[in-house]
This record gives C-alpha cells, sequence and structure tokens, in this order.
C-alpha cells in the first residue's frame, strides 16, 4: 500500500508540474498577443500554400521573385514554378496555379489570352512601357529593319520558341521583303544574351529578339530596330492573371497580387543585380527590403 501511495503521489505531482507548465505557456502566449496588440508574426507557411507560374524569361524571374517574397513575409508558403507559354496560361485557366505576373499583353501573349481569357481573371497592368522588337549595338548603321541586307550572316539570334517575340520575328520574315533570305535562330534567354555579349565585345554584328525591360539596356548600347510594317506592335504592359476563385478562397493573395505595380526602373534594378551573379531570391530580398514603402501598398487591404 505504501508503494503505491508513494507511485500515486510522484503520478500527481508530475500531473501538476505538466499543468503548470502547460499555463504558463499559455499565459506567455496570451501576453506575448496583449504586448503587441497583434497576432505574432506569421512563420512560414502557417496561411497555406500559393502556386505562382512564370516564363523563364529575366523579367519575369525578376517579377515573380520578388512576388513571392512579399507573400513568405506574409507567412505563405509560396512556390514558383517556371512554365512554357502556353502551359502557363492553361495552368492559371484551369486552376492549377493560383496566379501568375508574366502576362505580356496585346502582342506577346496576345493568342494565349484570346483563348483564356474567359477563363482567367485579369486583374490589369503591373507594369507599363514595356516593348517586344529586333535589337541590335548601337554601333551598326542599320535603324530600321528595312536597312538590314547581309547583316550577321543573315541571322536572327532568337530565344525560345513560341516565345511572342520569336513569333514577331517570323512575322518580320514574311512581311519585310529585305529578310527573304534571312534565318530566325531559336535559342534561349540566357544563350541570346551571350550571344549578344559576344559580339559586343567583338564589335560585330547581331540581331536579337529583344523586349525591354531588360539588363541588358543597362548593360549594353543598344537601340530597337524600327518597325514600320508594325509587326511587332507597338508599347506592351506586363499584366497580372488569377485563377477564378482566389479571390474567394485565399483573399489576401489575390489583394496582393491585384495590388502588385512596379516601374521598368524597379524591374530593371533586380535583373541587374541577377545578372551580376546574385541569386533571384537575394536581389528579390534585397528589394524588398529597401522598397518597403512600396511594399506596403501592396500588402494594404
Amino acid at each position: 500500500m505504501k508503494n503505491r501511495g508513494k507511485k500515486l503521489l510522484t503520478l500527481g505531482f508530475a500531473l501538476c508540474m505538466m499543468l503548470a507548465i502547460t499555463a504558463c505557456g499559455s499565459e506567455a502566449n496570451t501576453s506575448n498577443g496583449n504586448n503587441t496588440g497583434e497576432n505574432v508574426a506569421a512563420t512560414e507557411g502557417e496561411k497555406g500554400s500559393v502556386e505562382l507560374g512564370y516564363v523563364e524569361w529575366d523579367t519575369e524571374i525578376a517579377s515573380t521573385n520578388v512576388v513571392k517574397t512579399v507573400l513568405e513575409d506574409m507567412g505563405y508558403d509560396v512556390e514558383i514554378t517556371p512554365l512554357d507559354n502556353a502551359i502557363m496560361w492553361s495552368g492559371v485557366a484551369n486552376g492549377e496555379v493560383d496566379g501568375m505576373v508574366a502576362a505580356w499583353l496585346p502582342v506577346t501573349h496576345g493568342e494565349q489570352y484570346e483563348q483564356y481569357k474567359d477563363q482567367v481573371e485579369d486583374l490589369g497592368a503591373n507594369l507599363t512601357g514595356a516593348k517586344i522588337g529586333l535589337v541590335v549595338p548601337e554601333y551598326m548603321e542599320a535603324n530600321s529593319i528595312e536597312d538590314l541586307t547581309e547583316e550577321a550572316n543573315q541571322e536572327i539570334t532568337g530565344i525560345e520558341a513560341g516565345a511572342g517575340v520569336v513569333a514577331g520575328a517570323e512575322r518580320a520574315i514574311e512581311e519585310y521583303e529585305n529578310l527573304a533570305d534571312w534565318d530566325l535562330v531559336p535559342s534561349s534567354s540566357g544563350a541570346m544574351v551571350t550571344a549578344l555579349g559576344t559580339a559586343v565585345e567583338n564589335e560585330s554584328d547581331i540581331i536579337v529578339t529583344g523586349w525591354s525591360p531588360h539588363w541588358k539596356f543597362q548593360t549594353y548600347d543598344l537601340k530597337y530596330l524600327e518597325d514600320p510594317k508594325g509587326v511587332f506592335g507597338g508599347e506592351e504592359e506586363i499584366k497580372t492573371m488569377a485563377r477564378q476563385g482566389l479571390q474567394e478562397d485565399m483573399p489576401e493573395v489575390y489583394s496582393v497580387l491585384d495590388n502588385f505595380n512596379w516601374s521598368v526602373e524597379d524591374m530593371e534594378s533586380v535583373m541587374l543585380e541577377i545578372s551580376e551573379g546574385t541569386s533571384p531570391e537575394e536581389a528579390a530580398r534585397n528589394w524588398v527590403d529597401n522598397n518597403q514603402e512600396k511594399v506596403s501598398e501592396w500588402t494594404a487591404q
């Protein structure tokens, strides 16, 4: 009986200690809430998961990583996935992707927009003043597409097949008689910039499919060739698209995507830092930390 009594006493003491520790922990949490007047800062992922798609262009790498950083700071677990143009649009349309800040309109992604515009929610422009076309170093004599004759072995260095600027180059070859014997050589965004840098270093001719904003315009002295036939269209804007139902499912995420808006200079500063060797995540973090006033406008409810 004595042994049994000692066991019960020991068990009771342990139980009391556990209750006391739990009570203290709860009181501490309550005290933290009362001291700050708001909830303790959100830990990573506690608010849920967000899936963002983007095309793997320098512009979209910059913007998507910045939005990712902002949402993660708010407590969301954010996955960003590089996708082909068509897959990015279909992903938002069928709800597999929550949104994207990478819709170049009205020309570059015009075909995809026409196909999916009734299945996505258009949140408007997040950047204006974008442009696509054929780009050459300033030292080349040509100022218009019509001026091209035999430069660069009659080759246009493109990016990924299926990109809007590549489609524009294909139309240019069809529309401009002086390009009848020219070839478009698709590659990738990175390969195009590498080829451009090599040509500039050697002061040799090169014609590339280009777009702005892009850090190459801050690094090299470049110019767009005039496009008198208008095959590349006029000024473009980059728009934000969200899946249908996102506002009801994740109103805070929807609000950030809806409010997201920045300048060409903002975007190019992030792109330039990445081009100089900083990781996209770190470059985005640096921009967000240095632009809290603008970020607060995006996160305002």
